[in-house]
């Protein structure tokens, strides 16, 4: 009898887990689907901007509300190339969650696509390492669209990470700046099925999880290595 209940506690305990780790394969696998219609169409990201991505943050569907005083939350993740200086493939992911608000006469509510990329290894380490807000503890700039596009502006070669948003709501054009970034370690633990740092994740620590299968194949297609 005492093993039954000491069975039965064990799966008692273990759904939740198993739910959780299902919603964030989910996310994964809905960053996939994000990268790959961003990067297919013809008006994306810049080729050289990423090449020169140490990381790519990717939030599917964030939500914003407003009235009056607009709001923004999100979970995702952010991928890196590996090595101590970012230059090696692209790695595992880490979970990563977004927090903000934005001020301004409007009313309704969406859901948008973000994409990031983090620009140099200061900008990688932040995020790996606390929360980060964007404009004040890490400089970030809307980023040019068009594979053609010219990128070497001063602005996107002093900003730390530069943003591109797909919207299907109806705000567009809502700035990130002012928001905060941070790592999600729950949704990590219950990815890896451990507490592990997001430094070890990077490292490559941690087997690659099945859900980042598409993400890291078309990242790994569009931008084979980093190009500084």
């Amino acid at each position: 009898m005492r093993h039954t209940w000491i069975f039965l506690l064990a799966m008692f305990l273990a759904v939740p887990a198993m739910a959780q780790k299902d919603k964030v394969d989910q996310r994964l696998e809905n960053s996939g689907a994000v990268i790959t219609e961003i990067l297919n169409i013809p008006d994306n990201i810049p080729q050289s901007l990423l090449d020169k991505a140490r990381c790519v943050i990717i939030l599917p569907s964030v939500l914003k509300g407003a009235f009056i005083f607009g709001a923004s939350y999100g979970r995702g993740d952010m991928v890196c190339r590996r090595g101590k200086t970012f230059d090696g493939p692209w790695g595992p992911p880490v979970m990563m969650m977004l927090a903000g608000g934005s001020f301004g006469f409007q009313i309704g509510g969406q859901a948008t696509d973000f994409v990031l990329l983090v620009m140099n290894n200061d900008g990688a380490k932040s995020l790996l390492s606390s929360k980060v807000k964007l404009g004040a503890d890490a400089s970030v700039a809307a980023g040019p669209v068009g594979r053609n596009a010219a990128a070497s502006t001063d602005a996107y070669m002093r900003s730390e990470i530069l943003t591109y948003s797909r919207a299907r709501g109806v705000f567009a054009g809502i700035s990130l700046a002012g928001s905060t970034l941070r790592p999600d370690n729950e949704a990590d633990a219950a990815l890896y099925g451990h507490d592990v740092s997001p430094n070890r994740i990077i490292a490559g620590d941690v087997p690659m999880p099945g859900s980042a299968a598409i993400m890291i194949r078309v990242l790994s297609h569009h931008s084979p290595r980093l190009n500084p």
